[in-house]
């Protein structure tokens, strides 16, 4: 195998959706620009490769339509970050018989780079004694980003984080505003006030305090889909996440569960200088509308906009309305570069 922050030998086509993710970049800036429609109905071909954070392998996973080719304009890259309680996986879905669950497929065929990657002790990213935080998943993207730069030719992209992996991804583009291009934060927590979820979970936070892993069953993903409204996500695409996620065990780390209960807020507005979509679903019990308005209004980008998706809950990957998610993020993506005033 070749050292790490080298890609690995093994690429693959895929036809459809896959079970892979990966991760963000560094390279050339280059404005924003909308996705190359003509890429629509090619094959997905992707390809598996690896970061390093200090001593620990970072996995990353990487779709778009047809393989790379020397000498072709760099397309829009997009780099998904994953949440507290699955990996990346979540982003990759494949439900046989059940239409499109995997993003990453869609937003390839919008002509977009995507990319994701497994966050230190999840999936099949290194583990440690480490509880891997908030602070931690900012390292990882660091890391990740340095691949995706080397292997695009890019220094800016977009990010979209899902529930503590928006926070992760808003906490990066804090320190690293010029890696962002646009963000997209769904499920996100700014201070959790009235927040339902965040408080019964906060009945554990003494656990969280004192220990680095917690338990993560079949049941427990089960829950990310109904603990807010039942019936808003198709439970073939959770039975088929829970199948590819217990591959990994029955333990996650409790970093983000202690940093969301304990330490909000982890990303201050006012250090985000990048175009920001805030997505929530119209159920979701993460955050009020409260909470997100108020970091909203204090973006100081005025290329900002706050959507709520009606018939949605706290994941908008597994919704059965993920196609109003998709709609949403594309047009936010591909919006034309404002002149400024």
């Amino acid at each position: 195998m070749k050292p790490f922050n080298q890609s690995l030998p093994r690429r693959t086509v895929i036809k459809g959706a896959g079970l892979g993710l990966v991760a963000g970049g560094i390279s050339a800036a280059l404005p924003t620009e909308s996705a190359v429609a003509a890429t629509e109905g090619g094959e997905i071909w992707s390809s598996e490769y690896w970061a390093k954070k200090g001593d620990v392998p970072l996995w990353m996973f990487r779709k778009r339509v047809g393989a790379p080719k020397p000498g072709e304009p760099p397309r829009p890259v997009l780099f998904f970050v994953h949440g507290s309680s699955v990996t990346s996986r979540c982003f990759d879905i494949n439900v046989p018989g059940h239409g499109e669950w995997s993003v990453m497929n869609e937003f390839a065929r919008y002509g977009f780079d995507c990319w994701t990657m497994d966050h230190e002790n999840y999936g099949k990213s290194g583990k440690t004694s480490g509880n891997s935080d908030i602070k931690s998943g900012v390292e990882d993207l660091k890391a990740a980003v340095q691949v995706v730069a080397r292997e695009t030719g890019r220094q800016k992209f977009h990010f979209i984080g899902e529930s503590s992996g928006a926070i992760r991804a808003g906490a990066y583009a804090m320190v690293a505003p010029e890696r962002v291009d646009r963000l997209v934060l769904a499920a996100f927590t700014y201070k959790g006030e009235g927040s339902p979820t965040l408080a019964k979970r906060a009945e554990q936070v003494d656990y969280y305090r004192s220990h680095n892993m917690r338990k993560r069953d079949r049941d427990m993903i089960r829950s990310i889909a109904t603990r807010d409204k039942p019936g808003t996500s198709d439970q073939a695409a959770v039975e088929a996440l829970a199948d590819v996620e217990m591959q990994f065990g029955d333990q996650v780390p409790t970093g983000t569960y202690l940093d969301m209960v304990a330490n909000l807020p982890l990303v201050d507005p006012m250090k985000i200088t990048s175009p920001v979509l805030l997505v929530r679903g119209e159920y979701d019990g993460i955050a009020t509308v409260a909470d997100l308005e108020e970091f909203f209004n204090a973006l100081p980008n005025g290329d900002r906009q706050f959507i709520v998706l009606p018939g949605t809950a706290h994941s908008l990957v597994l919704a059965t309305n993920r196609q109003l998610f998709w709609h949403a993020m594309r047009a936010f993506l591909d919006m034309p570069t404002p002149i400024a005033t």
